[in-house]
């Protein structure tokens, strides 16, 4: 396997610190409002990434954490009136409906900030022991010019950060790039006892101290949006090496934004559609094909075109699925030999394109080139047992990227019946060339979601 690593700039071989086992940390959302398509996008990207390495037989432990101690979600439940822990536990649960929603697999472990204090403290204080942080006046900073590795995973130079961004000015601190680690208490803020005082953690060392308790000083694979490389990224990086003396992160894997309208999706810009919103108007699947199709590290542009060609997409997958046309009465040897060519050609290419940096989009046309084998078979009279191998290849690789094919049925086997009935009459108006009453019971068909296919063994149906 290969993988694209943020820290070289370069494709590298995958090798994990212990055979067999991967260790994947992605950063997860601050929850101070509702989750956008955005945070459902990383949650995807880092979810089929797992699905696969499990594939390949990997034992992967996977944490994810939640920010939920944090300067935006005081600020959000002082707007609402509400205890900030309990504006935070309100969006952690509705964001873990929305995951299960959207078919992602949960983390091993989901950490939250304000139940790693001790952690966070204890790391805190090594910092300042080894001389890499400093406490003011109740509040700890890291010291980036201590750090002569300090900009490796953006590329940035010390220099260059401070000329190249607005910097809140603070005369305590030694360096303007310096980073708190510590926030010495405001009046009316959540606060935890430390040695500086009352306070809380900042936002990078949360991560670094997560990290370390639940998978050790060394971890196999660092996840999360591009926009993180910097600052918290790096930071984490400063923080994590200088305490632990070892390199944190063997591979940092980062997924490009999504993008609406040209411009990344984002609650500050406010240009965002919620998940809650997208799941009350579109199947899950689609998100994530959206995702598959464009390969985790671009930008994901999103638009109703683009959403209905992924909904294409995913029909054109379940077609695979749809067993043998009625009377079926099978295909020739030489066919049957063409259909189980096809299943390894594919499988093998699935796994070729997604061992290449998880090339999805090349997984998908391995998928969709068996769906058009299958349904030429199927075309050609093949029963549902020439056809079973074939389609629980299609099942099993389609849940490797998380797709579950599944689509809403009408239960009402009254419909069912009635819609056998329609196709009856219609094959007696064929028979009498009635053709536009027969086309006209077939569109009318098509305008109620429901799609007639004909052919030599008769007609079958399927919902669109």
């Amino acid at each position: 396997m290969k993988v694209y690593n943020t820290l070289s700039r370069s494709i590298e071989e995958f090798t994990t610190l212990e055979p067999g086992k991967v260790s994947m940390y992605v950063c997860g959302p601050t929850v101070y409002a509702k989750a956008h398509i955005g945070h459902a996008m990383s949650a995807l990207v880092f979810d089929i990434i797992r699905r696969y390495f499990e594939f390949k037989g990997f034992d992967v432990r996977h944490v994810m954490n939640f920010t939920d101690v944090d300067d935006k979600i005081i600020l959000r439940a002082n707007e609402k009136g509400m205890d900030p822990f309990a504006l935070g536990e309100m969006y952690i649960r509705e964001f873990e409906e929305h995951l299960k929603a959207f078919n992602i697999l949960p983390a091993t472990v989901n950490p939250r900030a304000t139940r790693e204090m001790d952690q966070i403290i204890t790391m805190i204080s090594g910092l300042i022991e080894k001389g890499f942080a400093y406490p003011v006046d109740g509040d700890v900073y890291f010291r980036v010019t201590r750090d002569s590795a300090y900009g490796k995973l953006s590329g940035r130079r010390i220099d260059d950060m401070q000329s190249g961004y607005r910097i809140e000015v603070d005369e305590r601190k030694e360096h303007p790039m310096d980073f708190a680690l510590w926030k010495a208490a405001k009046p009316g803020e959540p606060a935890w006892d430390s040695p500086w005082g009352k306070g809380r953690p900042g936002w990078h060392i949360e991560c670094s101290a997560m990290n370390l308790n639940h998978l050790g000083e060394q971890i196999d694979i660092h996840g999360g949006g591009n926009d993180l490389i910097f600052p918290h990224h790096e930071n984490e990086i400063a923080q994590s090496e200088s305490f632990t003396g070892k390199q944190f992160a063997r591979y940092w894997i980062h997924n490009g934004m999504l993008q609406l309208s040209g411009e990344k999706m984002s609650k500050s810009i406010g240009n965002l559609v919620t998940i809650e919103e997208f799941l009350a108007n579109h199947p899950a699947d689609t998100l994530r094909m959206l995702v598959l199709n464009s390969g985790y590290r671009n930008p994901l542009s999103y638009s109703d075109d683009i959403l209905a060609q992924a909904e294409r997409a995913i029909d054109r997958l379940r077609s695979g699925l749809k067993p043998a046309l009625p009377g079926a009465s099978g295909i020739s040897p030489e066919g049957e030999k063409v259909l189980a060519n096809q299943a390894a050609a594919t499988e093998q290419g699935f796994i070729r394109s997604m061992d290449d940096d998880f090339n999805t989009s090349g997984a998908l046309a391995a998928l969709f080139e068996l769906v058009r084998v299958i349904n030429q078979a199927r075309a050609d009279g093949a029963t549902d047992e020439q056809l079973s191998t074939a389609q629980l290849l299609l099942r099993k690789l389609a849940g490797v990227l998380g797709l579950t094919l599944e689509k809403a049925e009408v239960s009402d086997h009254s419909v069912d019946s009635f819609v056998d009935l329609l196709i009856e009459i219609r094959k007696d108006l064929r028979a009498n060339k009635l053709w536009q009453l027969s086309d006209k019971v077939r569109d009318r068909l098509a305008e109620l979601g429901v799609v007639l296919e004909d052919s030599l063994e008769g007609t079958s149906w399927h919902w669109k």
